[in-house]
């Protein structure tokens, strides 16, 4: 699943706002350049540690929050609930030299709506922002095949799924992108976008990712064999 069918940003009325939190100076300030040359992206601060993230999470409003997992005063992954806690329609995409399953399914599991490797390009980080702000998944297929089948289950309330969302969520957890789906099911990418919506606010997700994630953890969804 790529960015490729995300919403156009031109369909936004406001730039999307990116706080960026990485205790690599240059790096983070050189993110926030590129970021602000964008017209559809602006950079709303930069923050060095988790405690400075949670702070500015609250006084800056982003729409995107760019984590590093590493920071002086401790694990960018582990941190994501609380911040998302913080304000629940920020997606997160986390920015990682790891690649081991174990950090990257933590990061799922923790409501991550991507995750971005050091080695990226500056100009492939944007198109994961706007990606991750339309709600799509930074995540390839094959990253998504072998991490979904790893999540914990866990008990909670279980919402209930019309018919058409639960093949929609099914098709998501194969790594079809809204307009394959509507492809396959003989419908309009928006009629797709609008059963990603639904089945999202029946979830409590922000994001595709997100809502795969809590889908198999509660058991409305049978991880990719």
């Amino acid at each position: 699943m790529t960015e490729a069918d995300a919403v156009h940003p031109g369909a936004r009325s406001e730039p999307i706002r990116v706080l960026i939190v990485d205790d690599h100076e240059v790096m983070a300030a050189s993110l926030a350049r590129v970021l602000d040359d964008e017209p559809d992206l602006v950079s709303v601060g930069l923050a060095s540690s988790l405690a400075q993230a949670r702070a500015r999470v609250q006084t800056s409003a982003p729409d995107v929050l760019v984590l590093d997992r590493r920071l002086p005063d401790g694990d960018g992954v582990e941190a994501i609930r609380d911040l998302k806690a913080l304000r629940p329609s920020m997606n997160i995409l986390v920015l990682t030299g790891s690649s081991s399953d174990d950090v990257l399914v933590r990061a799922l599991e923790g409501g991550a709506a991507g995750f971005l490797s050091k080695t990226r390009s500056l100009g492939e980080v944007t198109s994961a922002v706007r990606a991750a702000a339309a709600g799509e998944a930074s995540v390839s297929s094959e990253m998504l095949a072998r991490l979904l089948p790893r999540l914990t289950r866990v008990s909670a309330p279980t919402p209930t799924l019309t018919r058409r969302e639960e093949e929609v969520l099914a098709m998501l957890a194969q790594g079809l992108s809204n307009a394959a789906i509507a492809a396959e099911l003989t419908v309009s990418v928006n009629t797709v976008r609008n059963h990603v919506s639904n089945l999202s606010a029946k979830l409590g997700a922000h994001s595709k990712l997100e809502a795969m994630s809590i889908a198999i953890q509660r058991g409305l969804l049978a991880p990719p064999q």
